[in-house]
């Protein structure tokens, strides 16, 4: 049985066909890229496509970071929960479920508990665990925090890498993500990956109350034509991503085989350490468009996925599988822990053993590529994900019109 058949089988029978929905989110920055952002717009749109009436309650950080003030105030409001609220909006709208995305850091917590309604929300990554919500710092995995040590964070400034920015987050998770406002109170948990559910079971959440459903790709908006830009087609190596500490992006680089060809597409904070670190045939093409990655993703031998933190679901792993293009994951990631359960690629273990990765995988990825379109047509396309998601809103209305209740060990139902 897949990863989400036995979430249909436990829904109630004969779900209504369509739900109001409300997704509340607050967007990140666009000047940080966030897949998490991108991952949102596109639930929207297919939740629509599959006919239920979607409205986005948001918070815009790129409007609201111009106001006078705004640090500070959105700091007591990760700090309390308190502040502002998209209740209002909730009510006026009256959807049969509401689904939270992130309410970091332009939504308070507080609301949560005088909503009365069924509640979704998606975990898409560790902040309820960890300041820097990724469980990465001085670069290796860290798991300080949710091991115990609640003000480690704190004491490193994790977030932002600086202390003054990490104390707000330290001390809303003080109590521990059994505790996290948005854990305890949705009815119903969405988590992105085994490991994630592992991970957040691991703090005393009830199993029923976890949901696991993958975010999917739309293949259909991937042209997949030829770019002239690239070599030959399964002539070159792809990396695609952010240019930062947690990709693992330098270290590749560092033990990258001079005669393997490789593409960095991506920017962030570290291009000044690729381009020194970049070995003779690598090219560091910059940052580009969704289209435009999708149009050249066809072209390469295979994805290389570096990441040196566990990861939640990165995208870039799914639309590699729409395009018939198979991955070769560092272990250790959620996308490597995938692609050694669906066979769509590779799993090296260290840089000593990235050139007999390499070379084992060039004799092997070729007769992958149609594994991998038909893995992502299984487990990762819209259809799939959008008939899960009604099994879970379903689930979720059910709970929430039983007797309230609030202590966590019967919060599933």
């Amino acid at each position: 049985m897949n990863e989400t058949a036995h979430l249909r089988a436990e829904g109630p029978p004969g779900p209504p066909v369509t739900y109001r929905v409300a997704l509340v989110h607050s967007f990140y920055s666009s000047h940080q890229p966030s897949g998490e952002n991108t991952v949102v717009l596109d639930q929207a749109e297919a939740l629509r496509a599959a006919g239920h009436e979607v409205t986005i309650v948001a918070a815009h950080t790129d409007a609201l970071q111009a106001e006078p003030g705004y640090t500070l105030r959105a700091a007591v409001r990760v700090a309390t929960g308190h502040g502002r609220s998209p209740l209002a909006e909730l009510e006026r709208l009256a959807p049969d479920v509401v689904h939270v995305h992130n309410l970091f850091p332009n939504f308070g917590t507080s609301w949560l508990e005088r909503w009365p309604g069924a509640l979704v929300a998606t975990v898409h990554n560790y902040r309820p665990a960890c300041a820097a919500g990724t469980l990465f710092r001085d670069e290796r995995m860290c798991t300080a925090c949710p091991d115990g040590d609640r003000w480690a964070g704190l004491r490193h400034g994790c977030y932002r890498a600086a202390r003054s920015a990490t104390f707000p987050l330290a001390w809303a998770g003080r109590r521990g993500p059994a505790m996290h406002p948005v854990l305890r109170r949705a009815n119903r948990l969405v988590v992105l990956s085994e490991y994630s559910r592992n991970f957040y079971l691991g703090f005393g959440l009830p199993p029923r109350k976890l949901a696991l459903v993958p975010n999917f790709v739309d293949a259909s908006g991937a042209v997949h034509t030829m770019d002239s830009t690239v070599e030959e087609p399964a002539m070159r190596w792809l990396f695609a991503g952010r240019l930062s500490e947690e990709k693992g992006i330098v270290p590749l680089l560092q033990s990258w085989p001079e005669n393997e060809p490789l593409d960095v597409i991506g920017s962030g904070p570290l291009e000044s350490a690729c381009r020194a670190a970049a070995p003779k045939g690598v090219r560091l093409i910059g940052a580009l468009s969704r289209q435009q990655l999708r149009d050249r993703l066809p072209c390469y031998t295979g994805l290389i996925f570096p990441s040196v933190c566990p990861e939640m679901a990165p995208v870039i792993c799914q639309e590699a599988l729409a395009a018939g293009l198979p991955v070769l994951a560092l272990a250790g990631s959620a996308a490597a822990d995938s692609v050694l359960r669906h066979g769509t690629g590779a799993v090296y273990k260290g840089a000593h053993e990235l050139p007999h990765a390499l070379t084992a995988a060039h004799e092997r990825f070729p007769a992958l590529r149609e594994r991998c379109r038909r893995v992502h047509a299984e487990r990762y396309a819209a259809p799939s994900w959008t008939a899960t998601m009604a099994s879970v809103y379903a689930q979720a209305i059910e709970c929430a019109t039983g007797p309230r209740r609030i202590d966590i060990a019967e919060a599933a139902c």
